[in-house]
């Protein structure tokens, strides 16, 4: 699948309006994930079988589009790199952020496993000094994180310390930040598509110690012969995350860095929309402040 001929070497205005819609759709679909979740663990799957058939029908996917069949990268310090991008954006990234809902609150979760774009940020302005900082870019940030905060706290701020969980949800949002880098480095010479396959297969091969211990490692035959539990499967493996992080990847080699993470804050305030308009929860003026003020930060950093 070559991009290229879409977007061509330089990023046309027309180009550049199609790649922010596909990173507004991919936060979509992943603001909804937690839909799909929550049905199949209220179906009786547990969190490590979710992630095990999610990781492995994205994975179906990859390599049936994947013609030619590219083994491995092209050299030893790259295929390292597609190591660690399936360790921080697979493995790591989901075992930390499902696990940190054991210790710790929700809304806890949801705000620091959205700090992904601040970390960006101060790697890229002072560790790396790739980004000169500005004042829109810091005061955007701040802005739409608090847009999360006031969304995910409902406009109460309840946030109960627990160094377990939040510590797990720090790591899942680095783990995500070191994602980003490995891959922004690796879309310089390879498709989209052979880093998120090499990205799955990756996160399999590491996934499966956890499996192991988690006691999780068989394919439960009866989980394959309901139909209300397919949709579910699919739209996870295949949609968000085959799907999602392979247009997610198109849109890191051609966007600013910063500006792409920031979709990111977007996620639980599309998390929360979309339980009204599917569980019939309940809507009020902190979620659209807080809505509003995430739009209003994010315009800002991209300035």
């Amino acid at each position: 699948m070559n991009f290229t001929r879409l977007f061509g070497k330089t990023i046309t205005r027309h180009a550049h309006a199609i790649l922010h819609l596909l990173a507004l759709a991919i936060v979509t679909v992943w603001g909804t994930t937690f839909v799909s979740t929550k049905i199949l663990l209220m179906s009786g799957l547990g969190p490590a079988e979710i992630m095990f058939y999610r990781f492995i029908l994205a994975y179906a996917g990859i390599c049936l589009c994947s013609r030619p069949f590219r083994l491995f990268a092209a050299t030893g310090r790259d295929e390292l790199l597609c190591l660690l991008a399936g360790l921080t954006g697979g493995t790591l990234y989901f075992i930390t952020e499902n696990t940190a809902l054991e210790y710790t609150l929700i809304s806890n979760v949801s705000l620091l496993c959205s700090t992904a774009p601040l970390l960006i940020i101060l790697i890229q302005c002072y560790i790396t000094h790739s980004v000169k900082p500005t004042r829109l870019l810091f005061t955007g940030s701040v802005m739409a994180f608090a847009g999360v905060a006031t969304v995910v706290f409902n406009g109460r701020f309840v946030f109960n310390l627990s160094p377990v969980g939040d510590l797990l949800c720090l790591a899942s949002a680095l783990s995500w930040t070191v994602y980003t880098f490995i891959t922004k480095s690796l879309s310089q010479r390879y498709s989209s598509l052979f880093i998120v396959r090499k990205t799955f297969f990756y996160g399999l091969v590491t996934l499966l110690p956890w499996l192991l211990w988690q006691k999780t490692t068989g394919i439960n035959v009866q989980t394959f012969i309901r139909p209300d539990i397919w949709p579910h499967l699919l739209f996870l493996g295949i949609v968000a995350s085959f799907l999602c992080f392979m247009l997610w990847n198109v849109c890191l080699r051609r966007l600013n860095t910063i500006v792409l993470s920031n979709y990111i804050y977007l996620v639980p305030v599309i998390s929360i929309l979309t339980s009204t308009l599917i569980l019939g929860e309940s809507i009020n003026a902190a979620t659209l402040t807080g809505g509003a003020l995430v739009i209003a930060g994010m315009y800002l950093s991209g300035k």
